[in-house]
């Protein structure tokens, strides 16, 4: 007897099989009722999850947390599959990715989650329950600190001619597309956040010049002052964050957390290895 895991984003799902104190990783394409019926999320299901896990596996619980999941309608959906797929199983819990988030920053302990990934979102946690959440408003309007929010900035400085040459022929090394190409994809193709986020990693990998370490400071400092600030808990608990830009730049957020005076908490790639210790509880 065991119990399952996933956290799911819009491309991809992790699962997470725990079995007497063994954890097995399986993988899955991602599941968000915006882009899948439930219908589909069951086929997905039949087809991809089910002949990974074991053949004889009882599976007691399922935790389910995916983007897309802050309204009743799309956790019905997703909830609706998870039911129809294992019909034995007594416990599904499906909840938003920021509740993945605080329960694996924050534990039992209150404290702020903070999620920079692809796009961004924070919340207070007091150790059960979500209390306060300032609100996102998605990457043409907010998205502040995100992959794609930092991604726009590399673009702009690439486009307006704003980086030097050796930047300027770095980028174009590394990425050989064109000013109609890119415009293309951000106004003409669907999921442009996703391709504005790749162009974050152009950041990664040009540390330590002053422009990059710039535009990272300045698109940090932004997620700090729009939303940290909001919370009055952010002075009397620690400061969490997840994702993968938050990870990469995790030296960063340790300086500004120090020049703002926050305590920082932990900072983890992503929620698996919080939820794994959260659900062992």
């Amino acid at each position: 007897m065991g119990y399952l895991i996933c956290d799911s984003g819009g491309s991809k799902s992790e699962w997470s099989w725990v079995e007497a104190a063994t954890v097995t990783t399986l993988h899955t394409q991602g599941i968000s009722p915006y882009f899948l019926s439930q219908a589909q999320i069951i086929a997905l299901l039949q087809t991809e999850l089910l002949p990974q896990l074991p053949a004889l596996a009882t599976i007691e619980s399922i935790f389910f947390y995916g983007a897309g999941l802050s309204n009743s309608e799309n956790i019905a959906i997703v909830q609706g599959a998870l039911q129809q797929v294992f019909t034995a199983t007594k416990q599904i819990e499906v909840q938003h990715d920021l509740l993945a988030a605080a329960r694996a920053l924050c534990g039992r302990e209150p404290g702020i989650a903070c999620i920079l990934g692809t796009g961004s979102n924070s919340c207070y946690f007091d150790g059960t329950t979500i209390q306060k959440n300032s609100p996102g408003l998605g990457y043409v309007l907010g998205d502040e600190g995100s992959g794609a929010y930092l991604g726009k900035k590399v673009l702009q400085y690439y486009l307006y001619q704003t980086f030097d040459e050796e930047l300027l022929a770095r980028f174009d090394k590394t990425f050989h597309t064109t000013r109609d190409e890119i415009l293309n994809n951000v106004y003409k193709v669907p999921q442009a956040n996703k391709y504005l986020a790749a162009f974050a990693l152009f950041l990664s990998e040009n540390r330590g010049h002053y422009m990059i370490e710039n535009i990272i400071e300045d698109g940090l400092n932004d997620f700090f002052f729009t939303h940290l600030h909001k919370y009055s808990q952010t002075w009397t608990t620690q400061v969490h964050f997840v994702g993968s830009v938050a990870f990469g730049f995790k030296d960063v957020l340790a300086d500004l957390c120090s020049a703002y005076q926050m305590s920082l908490g932990n900072v983890f790639k992503t929620p698996t290895q919080g939820l794994l210790a959260y659900h062992a509880q």
